[in-house]
Formats: C-alpha cells, structure tokens, sequence
C-alpha cells in the first residue's frame, strides 16, 4: 500500500467488463510529506476519487480484486481510501 496523489483521468471506450462503472484513474506516488515519490500509475477507483486528492492505493492482485469487488479482476492497482490528514511526526 502507498500513498498517492490523483493528477488525472483515464477514458477507455474499449475495456474488460470487470471495468466497467469504475473510473480509472492516474495516481502519482507521495512522500508522507507530499513530495513525488517515483513514477505515476493508472489506478482502479473504487472511492470516488478526484483530482488532487491524497488517497492510499494498493498494488496487490488479491487487495485489487476485493476492492473492485470482482474476484480475478485483472488490475494490479486500486485506490481504497481518501487521506483527509496526515499527524507526521519527524
């Protein structure tokens, strides 16, 4: 699981029916301080994501599946939570 911020949106006219109803979204990995943390993904939305928003993202077949709530879906990332703050302590 790792932290993320939502910079964009994905539109697939064509896509596996485990897809359907769910927004795709492109998620860039954060720091717990907010600072970019490697290369951006494309993530299952399974929260209601928006643009901008912090949310916690799971990159594990079985998690991605629950969280789709399809078993075998075939996605290797999906947002499960919105952060609303972060009690960093240093």
């Amino acid at each position: 699981m790792f932290l993320g911020r939502v910079i964009g949106n994905l539109v697939a006219t064509q896509k596996d029916s485990s897809y359907v109803g769910k927004a795709l979204l492109l998620v860039q990995p954060v720091s717990p301080q907010g600072d970019d943390d490697g290369d951006a993904i494309v993530a299952v939305d399974s929260v209601g994501a928006g643009a901008g928003e912090t949310v916690l993202v799971v990159v594990e077949g079985r998690s991605t599946s629950i969280a789709m709530d399809r078993k075998l879906a075939p996605a290797n990332a999906a947002i499960i939570g919105i952060v609303d703050d972060i009690d960093w302590e240093n």
